[in-house]
């Protein structure tokens, strides 16, 4: 499916946790440990991030694997950022959106990815599609099922709930909806992270330099690393970590 990784926490350059770390989401495209669907996130990356005083997030984003992205590579190394959200794609099935399709999502301060898939998609999703107002629909990225899922989650952040309700909400209705979709989702305003546990590997790694990571498997071998039980929703700060279950829905 993917693999993606958000940090928040003291400033450094974007390479420090995607491309140094040995085993960072550059290798994982490659050669993921973990990942429980597929074996190579070769379809797409994006990498989005804030700049001080700057609460809206500059995104960067290719169709192509991240290891064949030169640019990309001189860009982590001088960029220097406070939070960011990364992800490495194996697309559902294929598709002709390009790099739209290639998580983050975005929208206002929010950056935003999903690893997994929704059964069924697309006729199980038309449901809830007829409870989103239409423009959220006509903004939709791409046609994939991550940017559907983005606008669920895009759709309460702005009728104003916090980031993980918002997640645990869009999960709730599309397990519902469609029963045995993976709905590992990754979320942040750039202060702080939300995250689902569904379906798929889910980590934390809070450090003693007030940094928070937040993947889909640990970035290196660091004993402190913290698997998420599945069906729980995780929300962090550089400090500070918390996880709640999430019940399945009642069919």
């Amino acid at each position: 499916m993917c693999r993606h990784l958000a940090v928040v926490g003291p400033e450094a350059p974007l390479g420090e946790s995607v491309l140094a770390p040995a085993h960072s989401l550059f290798r994982q495209s490659w050669a993921p440990r973990r990942q429980l669907h597929g074996t190579v996130n070769a379809d797409g990356f994006g990498i989005g991030w804030y700049a001080a005083g700057d609460p809206v997030p500059a995104r960067y984003r290719r169709a192509g694997p991240i290891w064949a992205d030169g640019s990309f590579l001189d860009l982590a190394r001088v960029v220097r950022t406070g939070a960011l959200l990364a992800s490495v794609r194996d697309a559902t099935v294929a598709d002709p959106d390009g790099e739209a399709g290639a998580a983050p999502f975005t929208a206002g301060p929010w950056l935003f990815s999903h690893n997994g898939a929704l059964t069924g998609w697309p006729e199980t999703a038309a449901p809830l599609a007829a409870l989103l107002p239409p423009v959220a629909l006509l903004r939709l990225a791409a046609r994939c099922d991550s940017a559907f899922v983005w606008a669920l989650v895009e759709h309460r952040l702005r009728e104003g709930e916090a980031m993980g309700p918002a997640l645990a909400g869009t999960v709730r209705a599309l397990a519902d909806a469609a029963p045995g979709s993976r709905l590992n989702l990754l979320l942040t305003d750039g202060t702080a992270i939300a995250a689902t546990a569904w379906g798929d590997t889910l980590w934390y790694l809070s450090g003693p330099d007030g940094r928070t990571a937040v993947a889909s498997e640990p970035y290196d071998d660091d004993p402190r690393w913290v698997e998420v039980p599945d069906r729980t929703l995780l929300t962090a700060t550089p400090t500070d970590i918390t996880l709640r279950t999430l019940k399945e829905p009642c069919l």
